[in-house]
């Protein structure tokens, strides 16, 4: 099942979907540190990363729903393909509320802290389900056949050692 949205025959959403991942997973350490006393800049940096993962979350999405319309119908893999897209648009509407939360100004330590915390869980969850979908049912994967250099590795006489000796003329492994 490969891919509908690709370029060269790579697919586009699991190229985008580690920036809104990295960056959401840096928002919340970067919660932790300022929650647990490392300073001033680190409220700031969960929020720029808030907003840059939500970004990147927004630009990935399309590319997943291309993939996820071109799953046929009834079948186990658009299910979970279902279930992870619910959860994803979980994801961003809790980082939006945080996102919004922040820019009103509420400390880290309440509300914006517990939707981070439940945003990740909930990213952990959906992003086992991605996983499930490319390895075990095989969503976005490409047609499978052997790369071009193992059919021509196979396709090659193989030498055998007694011929290597009498090219070399001494011992394998020394030349």
């Amino acid at each position: 099942m490969s891919s509908r949205a690709s370029i060269a025959g790579h697919p586009i959403h699991p190229m985008l979907v580690p920036l809104p991942i990295g960056l959401f997973v840096f928002s919340f350490v970067a919660d932790l540190v300022a929650r647990y006393g490392a300073g001033e800049p680190w409220p700031t940096v969960a929020f720029y990363t808030m907003a840059g993962g939500l970004a990147g979350a927004l630009l990935a999405a399309p590319f997943g729903l291309i993939d996820l319309l071109s799953l046929s119908k009834n079948t186990r893999a658009r299910r979970i393909g279902m279930a992870h897209m619910v959860i994803n648009l979980a994801v961003v509407v809790l980082y939006l509320f945080n996102f919004a939360l922040r820019w009103q100004g509420a400390p880290v330590e309440g509300a914006p802290f517990l939707l981070s915390l439940i945003a990740i869980l909930a990213l952990l969850v959906s992003g086992w389900l991605g996983g499930h979908m490319v390895y075990v049912h095989g969503v976005a994967v490409g047609p499978r056949s052997a790369p071009a250099y193992v059919e021509r590795r196979q396709s090659q006489v193989p030498v055998r050692q007694d011929r290597r000796r009498m090219q070399m003329g001494g011992p394998i492994g020394q030349h």
